[in-house]
């Protein structure tokens, strides 16, 4: 089958998540790829001439909190330009290549044009979840203005899709027939790590003020802590910060008795692959983390908390076992169950 696949590039985990699956559907079918920016390069080096420029969609952090107000700023203000570029992408693919299905990882170029030229389109994502599915979590009424507007979002974004597949480590009940869970997509470089719960933390926190995080860390002399993807490599006492390295991080993590990290789906859905206790703290105004977050809470797999702290990092210290006893009760045969099925909705549109 010829399959245009879309993703956008807030985040770099919409783009590993997207490799994996573009990998494995290159197996059996010819397939284009449309996104932005980072993930535009970052899918270009692994899938030369496969891959086209558009313009996305990006959040706006303030305060190390997502601004409403100035994503809509920057959304407006670019949006003629944004507009140019996709609709000249639009006729070079119409132009160039005939597609049999459209798949959306929380895309919207691939959604319209699958709508205009009525192609079966399926979404493939950890947002829908949102709009899919009876969250049985308790939504704080301060946060439920988010929670309206994320469903709002995730609703019309990939709207009317042929079938949603959620990737999801919780499964609260579906609302719609046309919609079912599949686990996380996991990386061969997950997958295949050595485990084992070494000696120290990892932490995998680029929305935090570095500085309020390494002294409270300080705090705690006998834990060694490991923080990833820093600006320099450095040791402060009981803190070592290390530049990213893809297989330096891989290993660490693999190592790590435990992680801190904000609430991003895909590293949070690797953590629990890899059955790493999880202290998780989301980023404020973004629904869709303090989602991951609560169930991660919920499930026993770690703690979530509004702000860093010294009493909540200690009380997750404490609760390291019974984190892990919950964690390893979790089943997942890597991305086998993912792929059949998604093999077998393909299957369907022959």
């Amino acid at each position: 089958m010829r399959i245009l696949y879309g993703l956008p590039s807030e985040g770099m985990g919409h783009a590993t998540r997207s490799k994996v699956i573009i990998e494995n559907l290159l197996k059996n079918h010819d397939v284009q790829i449309v996104t932005s920016d980072c993930a535009f390069v970052f899918l270009s080096n692994h899938f030369p001439n496969r891959v086209h420029p558009i313009k996305g969609f990006h959040l706006a952090l303030h305060n190390e909190k997502i601004s409403v107000l100035k994503t809509a700023f920057h959304t407006i203000q670019e949006a003629p330009e944004n507009l140019k570029l996709n609709f000249q992408q639009y006729k070079k693919l119409l132009d160039n290549f005939t597609f049999d299905v459209v798949i959306s990882d929380f895309e919207s170029f691939t959604f319209f044009y699958a709508t205009f030229n009525k192609l079966p389109l399926v979404s493939i994502d950890n947002m829908q979840i949102i709009d899919k599915a009876n969250l049985d979590i308790e939504i704080p009424f301060l946060i439920k203005p988010d929670y309206i507007l994320a469903k709002q979002i995730i609703h019309a974004k990939v709207y009317g899709a042929d079938y949603y597949l959620i990737t999801s480590f919780f499964y609260p009940n579906l609302k719609q027939i046309n919609a079912s869970y599949i686990p996380p997509i996991i990386r061969d470089e997950i997958i295949n790590v050595e485990t084992k719960y070494g000696n120290h933390i990892l932490v995998y926190q680029k929305s935090m003020a570095m500085l309020d995080l390494i002294e409270i860390l300080k705090q705690f002399p006998k834990q060694i802590f490991i923080i990833c993807g820093s600006e320099k490599e450095m040791m402060d006492e009981n803190v070592i910060c290390k530049k990213f390295s893809e297989t330096i991080f891989i290993q660490d993590f693999g190592n790590t008795k435990a992680v801190i990290c904000n609430g991003g789906f895909s590293f949070i859905s690797e953590a629990v692959y890899l059955k790493k206790p999880i202290y998780t703290v989301p980023i404020e105004n973004q629904f869709e983390q303090y989602v991951n977050a609560a169930y991660i809470e919920k499930l026993g797999y770690g703690k979530m908390s509004n702000r860093f702290t010294y009493e909540d990092l200690q009380s997750f210290s404490l609760n390291l076992l019974l984190y892990q006893d919950h964690l390893s009760k979790y089943q997942q045969d890597g991305n086998r169950l993912a792929f059949s099925k998604l093999d077998n909705i393909l299957m369907s549109f022959k």
